[in-house]
C-alpha cells in the first residue's frame, strides 16, 4: 500500500517483555503482530488482513492512504497459458483488479495462436487428439479379428485432421476469452515488457504502445521450442509450434531430439502411417527411467519408426521447394568424425525449450534469472528475489514443466496473495504421461534418482510384463507392457516410485498418483483386490523382485 511503518521488534528489545505486558494490558491480545494505526488498535494479522480487505483498514489511515501510490491493477499476469489464466482469474473471484497480457511471437514458420498458452494451442491438447487418431488406425487394424469386415481402403487424411483439431482449440480460445470477461478479467493482446519496478509496457502486433502499473506481478510466460543453430534450422525446419496446424502433411519426416516432445509426435506421426527417423543426441526421455525410457524407444523401433543414435545435424539444405518440399540434412557423429547424410520432406526438431524471461525487461528491476537456462529462482512460495514479483510454471528454476502444476500453482498464489490462505503448491509426487504409441505413466522417482537418494541396498523393485487382454485376439505384442514399483525398504516399503508402460496409461497412474500423496505401500497395494480384467490390477499382484533375478515374462493376461 505504499505506507511507511514502525516495527518494533519485541525479542530484539531489551525492555521487550515488559512492553508486551503493557499491550496485553491496553489491548487484551498477547499474539504478534499487533497493529496500531494513528494510535488506533487494529489487531493481530487476521484482522489486519481482514480491515484491508473490506476497506476499513485504508478509512484508518487516512490522510497516509491518500498520499501513497495508486496503481492501475491491484495484479498483472504476463502470459496467458494455463497458470496464468488461473492465477488471474482466481485473483479476480476475490475481489481484485487484474490484467493479463499475452502475446504469442510467430515462429520463424509464420505460426501463431490464440489465448489459452502451449498446452491449449501446440502442446497437450493437440498432441493427445493426434495420438488418438493414431490409436484409431490400430484400432482399426485390430478390429478385423473381432469380427469386422470392411472391403473399402482406409486411409488417413491430414487436412481433415488437422482442422479438426483446430477448429477444437479455437473453440477453447474463444472459451478463455469469455471466461476472463466474466470474471472481470482485463485481457490485452500485446508483449509486455518492464520499464519500471510496477511499471510495464505493452506493445500490440501493430507497434501500439500503452502502459500499466500494478502493485503485484506474476510471470508465467512459459517457453518456447529450442533450436539447433545451424545453418538452414529455422529457415527450413519446423518445431512443435508448427506441427498441429500444418496445412499439409509432412510426409517422410525427420524428427531431431529424444524428448518427450520428439518421441510423442514421432509416435503419432508414425501410427498415421508415415515415414518417421528419429535423430537421437545420447539417451531417450532424460531425466525419466531410463528403463521405461528404452522399453518405450523398443516399442516404437519395432512398430517402424527407424533410430540414428548418438548422431546431431550440422547442416540443413532444401533441395526442392513444395509443401511439404525435400531437405538434406547432414550430421555428424557424437563419438567422432564419421557424416551422415540423409532426404527428408519434414524435419521437426525437438531439442528442448527456453524460457521466455530474456526480453521482457526483467534485468531493468533486478529479477535475478538463471543465465544458464534463463529460468527463474524462486523461494517455497514462488517469489522472485524482487518481493513483488512472483513466478509459476515452465519458467520456474528446478521445478516440474507440467500445465496441471501451472494450474495449480497459480491457483494457490493467488489465493496466499489475496485471500489469507497459506497453502502453497506441492511439488512433490506429481503424476504424468508420456503419449508415446505405448503410453508411459509414472508418479515419484525414476529408479536411478531413488538409488541416489537412498541407496540400492535399501529399495526392492518389483516389477512385471503383462498382455492386455485387448490385445491377446489381434495376438499382438505380447511382453511389452511393462509395471514397476520402487520401494523404501527403512519406511515400510513406502512406494517412492510408480512406472507403467501400456495403454491408458495416463488413466492408470491418476489414481495411483492420489494414493501415493497418502503414503501409499507394498503391503496397501497386496491388501488392496483389483479390477479384472484390466491393466491397472497388476499393481496389487506384483510379487517379482528385480533383486530376485527372477523371469518376468508372461504367457497370458
Amino acid at each position: 500500500m505504499g505506507i511507511d511503518y514502525y516495527a518494533l521488534e519485541l525479542d530484539l528489545t531489551d525492555d521487550g517483555s515488559n512492553i508486551q505486558q503493557v499491550l496485553a494490558d491496553i489491548t487484551g491480545q498477547r499474539t504478534v503482530p499487533n497493529v496500531f494505526v494513528n494510535g488506533t488498535h487494529v489487531g493481530g494479522y487476521d484482522t489486519t488482513f481482514q480491515a484491508y480487505q473490506s476497506g476499513s483498514l485504508q478509512n484508518v489511515l487516512g490522510n497516509q492512504a491518500d498520499g501513497a501510490e495508486v496503481y492501475d491493477y491491484d495484479l498483472i499476469v504476463v502470459g496467458g497459458g494455463s497458470g496464468g489464466l488461473a492465477c488471474s482469474k482466481e485473483a479476480a473471484a476475490l475481489g481484485k483488479k487484474v490484467l493479463v497480457l499475452d502475446y504469442v511471437v510467430p515462429t520463424p514458420s509464420g505460426t501463431s495462436w490464440g489465448l489459452g498458452g502451449t498446452c491449449v494451442n501446440v502442446g497437450c491438447i493437440p498432441k493427445k487428439l493426434m495420438h488418438q487418431a493414431a490409436l484409431l488406425g490400430q484400432a482399426l487394424q485390430d478390429s478385423r479379428k473381432f469380427g469386422w469386415e470392411y472391403d473399402e481402403q482406409v486411409k488417413h487424411n491430414w487436412e481433415t485432421m488437422v482442422e479438426a483439431v483446430q477448429n477444437y482449440i479455437g473453440s477453447l480460445n474463444w472459451g478463455y476469452r469469455v471466461s476472463l470477461r466474466e470474471k472481470t478479467v482485463t485481457y490485452i493482446n500485446a508483449y509486455a515488457e518492464f520499464i519500471d519496478p510496477h511499471k510495464i509496457k505493452a506493445t500490440n502486433r501493430k507497434g501500439q504502445e500503452t502502459f500499466h502499473t500494478a502493485q503485484t506481478f506474476v510471470l508465467a510466460t512459459g517457453e518456447r521450442p529450442r533450436y539447433l543453430g545451424i545453418p538452414g534450422d529455422k529457415e527450413y525446419c519446423i518445431t512443435s509450434d508448427d506441427l498441429f496446424s500444418l496445412p499439409y502433411c509432412p510426409g517422410k519426416t525427420l524428427i531431431v531430439g529424444a524428448s518427450y516432445v520428439a518421441l510423442e509426435c514421432a509416435g503419432f506421426l508414425a501410427g498415421i502411417g508415415l515415414d518417421v527417423t528419429i535423430m537421437v543426441r545420447s539417451i531417450l526421455l532424460r531425466g525419466f527411467d531410463q528403463e521405461m525410457a528404452e522399453r518405450s524407444g523398443a516399442y516404437m523401433e519395432s512398430h517402424g519408426v527407424k533410430f540414428i543414435r548418438k548422431f546431431v545435424p550440422i547442416q540443413i539444405e532444401r533441395l526442392e521447394e513444395g509443401m511439404p518440399g525435400r531437405l538434406k540434412v547432414v550430421a555428424q557423429s557424437t563419438e567422432g568424425t564419421e557424416i551422415v547424410e540423409g532426404e527428408y520432406n519434414t524435419i521437426l526438431i525437438a531439442i528442448g525449450r527456453d524460457a521466455c524471461t530474456r526480453n521482457i525487461g526483467l534485468d531493468k528491476i533486478g529479477v535475478k534469472i538463471n543465465e544458464k537456462n534463463g529460468k527463474i529462482p524462486v523461494n517455497d512460495e514462488e517469489q522472485t528475489n524482487v518481493p513483488h514479483i512472483y513466478a509459476i510454471g515452465d519458467i520456474l528454476d528446478g521445478k516440474l514443466e507440467l500445465t496441471p502444476v501451472a494450474i495449480q500453482a497459480g491457483k494457490l498464489l493467488a489465493r496466499r496473495l489475496f485471500g489469507g490462505s497459506f497453502i502453497k503448491c506441492d511439488y512433490v509426487n506429481v503424476p504424468t504421461t508420456v503419449f508415446t504409441p505405448l503410453e508411459y505413466g509414472c508418479c515419484g522417482l525414476p529408479e536411478e534418482r531413488a538409488i541416489e537418494e537412498y541407496g540400492k541396498d535399501n529399495l526392492e523393485v518389483y516389477h512385471t510384463l503383462f498382455w492386455p487382454l485387448e490385445w491377446t485376439v489381434p495376438s499382438r505384442d505380447n511382453n511389452t507392457c511393462f509395471a514397476k514399483i520402487i520401494c523404501n525398504k527403512h519406511d515400510g516399503d513406502r512406494v517412492i516410485g510408480f512406472h507403467v508402460l501400456g495403454p491408458n496409461a495416463g488413466e492408470i497412474t491418476q489414481g495411483f498418483g492420489a494414493a501415493m500423496k497418502c503414503g501409499l505401500t507394498k503391503e496397501l497395494l497386496d491388501e488392496t483386490i483389483g479390477i479384472h480384467p484390466t491393466c491397472a490390477e497388476v499393481f496389487t499382484t506384483m510379487e517379482i523382485t528385480k533383486s530376485s533375478g527372477k523371469e518376468i515374462t508372461q504367457t497370458g493376461c
